[in-house]
């Protein structure tokens, strides 16, 4: 077996493979996926010599713990946490030699949910459909970690970056989403409109990389009947009978049957993705075209 490869010491909560996921496949009922916050992923990519299509590894809230079976170079990204080789304090959102058989631990998210692990030669898996994205709606792609598992590494193809450690936005602690009103505003009150765009919600518990949910006012609908399923797409803030908004991610349906009352800004999707449970969330009105 090759030597470029890491085993899983500890999966974590949720661990799962990403890279820029596969868009251009919803006519087939296949989400995008790929990583929730691209930024991070896309920096840790480059802060190990990657290409931007190399895969990553995405953390939820507790971390990972890998073994390399060679030396790598490794960086962590996205939500701030302790980094430890070997029982020893390593650089977050730096450039990290790691020898062979030494244990890369990736701790708790301190602020947060998602932390980004990219290796040089970048993770191996097989893709599918032209991405080695873990899709959890569909099951596309490899499975979740598990303890033991053991994935193959790519060959380097770059430098590392020259940085000790490089300049990252924090998780927000209020999350404010610009949002294009429609494609079935007219489905709601005015007075739930205003709502929408005035109240403060709230991130539910329940949220994943399907959608991230929230609580907070009723929005309540102008029109009682059902609505036939229609294309979905990345962003849509679906409102459900019980009236409280869902933002999708990166592995939404393609379709789906309750009114969309906006969408977010593309720009603003990664900080969703950091936004922890309780985190006050806020939509104000986009301007220019939503484009959806």
């Amino acid at each position: 077996m090759t030597d470029r490869a890491l085993s899983v010491v500890r999966a974590g909560a949720l661990t799962t493979v990403q890279d820029r996921g596969r868009p251009g496949h919803a006519h087939l009922g296949v989400p995008r996926s790929g990583a929730l916050d691209g930024p991070a992923a896309a920096l840790a990519n480059r802060l190990v010599g990657n290409g931007p299509d190399a895969a990553v590894l995405e953390t939820t809230l507790d971390g990972c713990s890998l073994r390399p079976r060679s030396a790598v170079t490794v960086a962590v990204t996205g939500a701030p946490c302790r980094v430890r080789v070997d029982g020893r304090p390593a650089a977050w959102g730096g450039p990290v030699r790691v020898r062979a058989g030494a244990v890369l631990d990736v701790g708790p998210a301190e602020l947060g949910v998602r932390a980004y692990v990219a290796v040089s030669g970048g993770v191996a898996v097989e893709p599918v459909l032209g991405s080695r994205s873990t899709d959890l709606l569909s099951g596309l792609g490899p499975t979740p970690l598990t303890d033991g598992a053991v994935l193959p590494l790519g060959a380097p193809a770059g430098v590392q970056a020259r940085v000790d450690v490089a300049p990252q936005a924090g998780p927000p602690s209020e999350l404010v989403l610009r949002v294009f009103l429609g494609p079935r505003v007219d489905w709601f009150t005015a007075g739930a409109v205003r709502r929408f765009l005035s109240g403060v919600f709230r991130v539910s518990p329940a949220s994943n990389r399907i959608g991230l949910r929230t609580t907070g006012p009723e929005l309540e609908r102008a029109r009682g009947e059902e609505l036939p399923s229609e294309g979905m797409v990345l962003g849509a803030v679906q409102v459900p009978p019980a009236g409280a908004p869902v933002i999708f991610l990166a592995d939404h349906p393609t379709t789906g049957g309750y009114p969309v009352i906006g969408v977010v800004h593309a720009d603003d999707l990664p900080a969703a993705a950091q936004a922890r449970p309780g985190t006050a969330v806020r939509f104000v009105a986009a301007r220019g075209r939503g484009g959806f």
